[in-house]
């Protein structure tokens, strides 16, 4: 499903998989962050309202929680920024440490 912003000059469209690629760059900009690679991020839209899970990997010596809780600010942001949507969650699960 894709996000669909309508105003009085007509219609933008950003497709699931281009909101995903924001997700990914969003949470990798935080230090100490990877995306895996695997069943990675799952964006949800519905009625222009967002809610994203993404799996990290996080670097050995690195606060977790502090990691997440970053990533999520980051995703919220550059979704809110970018997207013009509004986000209701962003669900982040440390799977791995490296």
């Amino acid at each position: 499903m894709s996000v669909v912003v309508h105003d009085e000059r007509g219609t933008i469209t950003v497709p699931a998989a281009t909101v995903a690629a924001l997700v990914r760059g969003a949470a990798e900009a935080v230090p100490g962050a990877r995306v895996r690679r695997r069943r990675h991020i799952e964006v949800q839209i519905d009625d222009g309202r967002v809610r994203v899970s993404v799996e990290l990997a996080a670097r050995y010596g690195t606060t977790l929680p502090d990691v997440a809780r970053a990533v999520q600010e980051r995703v919220q942001d550059a979704l809110e920024t970018m997207c013009g949507v509004a986000v209701d969650t962003v669900d982040v699960a440390i799977e791995e440490v490296e």
